[in-house]
């Protein structure tokens, strides 16, 4: 079989070299167009649903939040898999779908899925939010910040408004997720023998506050 390819080869050198170009242009045009990756997609597509819970142990967030979001979008079309892991102060739920499904559209019916549960979750946690759509191997550094000077307030302050905003300015860089640390808070401590003493209730307090740090158009005046 060798033998007679060499033979046919050699008696029509002209045309095994002529396709032998055609070949050579084809896998040029080819390679101009073709999509490259460094880390291919070798996993199903997935969404990830993470929720803050600032002060919850990694039980009640596992009990309170992760639970009611598993049961959410366990049912959702295209849904192949669960998993999802609580830690103190987060609950982070990732959802695998068929290979063949949409994740745009099962994207959307997650979120239709998590947009009530807010409402049923315990005071001081926020709503559910999907991270950006990336690849399986998105989560490329961890950074931990550490300060023998800073408290864990001043920290998460740092992370949340000086280092997230630039890491998103970076090309490329879709989320940066930041856990940990104590949120900055204002608190309003009252004393009831004083609300006593000025003929004042819980409610006088809360729209003082609210009209304090309120903020409203200020409107248009002809003249």
């Amino acid at each position: 079989m060798l033998n007679n390819i060499l033979k046919f080869s050699l008696r029509h050198s002209g045309a095994v070299i002529a396709i032998s170009f055609m070949l050579l242009a084809y896998s040029f045009n080819q390679l101009r167009s073709a999509h490259f990756d460094v880390f291919p997609e070798f996993a199903p597509p997935q969404v990830s649903v993470q929720t803050e819970a600032p002060g919850f142990t990694a039980g009640q967030v596992e009990k309170l939040i992760t639970e009611q979001v598993e049961h959410a979008i366990s049912g959702a079309n295209g849904v192949k898999a669960v998993q999802s892991y609580s830690i103190q102060g987060l609950s982070a739920v990732d959802v695998f779908f068929d290979p063949d499904s949409d994740v745009v559209k099962g994207r959307q019916v997650i979120n239709e899925q998590i947009a009530s549960l807010a409402s049923s979750f315990p005071a001081g946690v926020k709503a559910p939010l999907m991270a950006p759509l990336t690849s399986t191997t998105n989560n490329v550094m961890g950074i931990g910040l550490t300060s023998d000077k800073l408290s864990l307030t001043e920290l998460r302050t740092i992370a949340d408004w000086e280092i997230r905003p630039r890491l998103l300015s970076v090309k490329g860089v879709s989320e940066a997720e930041r856990f940990g640390g104590l949120i900055r808070q204002i608190q309003i401590q009252v004393h009831p023998d004083k609300l006593v003493k000025y003929g004042l209730s819980l409610d006088d307090v809360v729209m003082a506050a609210q009209k304090a740090n309120g903020i409203s158009g200020a409107g248009i005046i002809d003249t």
